[in-house]
């Protein structure tokens, strides 16, 4: 069981590009960060946390996502993630996400990861592909 401490944070930061907006709208200028990219860096940035504290040849993979995208940032702006560990269950922790950008809250909600072991886990994946 790995030791995972309530309350551990961690953050990252992103700068908006064309690489992490939407671009389905026609113009440049409603193009902002896209709500799976979003998700994906508040899921890595919970990913982050934990990933130091985990033995050798473990790592987490994620079971449930909550989230709300509460406001977009558009292209050149900067976005920040942070991450609160608020809940372990044995392998399960669940963390408290939220984002924000240079001028307001864009999200926030919880985040679910499961603690696995790497070679065990990806048995079970190629067991599955096989019986396919």
């Amino acid at each position: 069981m790995p030791n995972i401490p309530l309350g551990r944070r961690h953050e990252r930061r992103l700068l908006v590009t064309s690489d992490v907006a939407i671009d389905f709208m026609g113009i440049e200028e409603a193009r902002v960060l896209a709500t799976p990219w979003l998700i994906w860096h508040l899921e890595f940035t919970c990913r982050d946390l934990i990933k130091p504290l985990l033995d050798e040849g473990y790592d987490s993979v994620g079971t449930d996502v909550s989230v709300k995208h509460l406001a977009a940032t558009p292209l050149g702006m900067s976005a920040v993630f942070r991450a609160e560990v608020i809940h372990v269950d044995g392998n399960r922790v669940k963390f408290k996400v939220e984002a924000f950008d240079e001028k307001e809250k864009i999200s926030e909600g919880t985040h679910e990861r499961y603690v696995v072991n790497v070679a065990r886990f990806a048995t079970r994946v190629q067991a599955k592909a096989a019986a396919g």
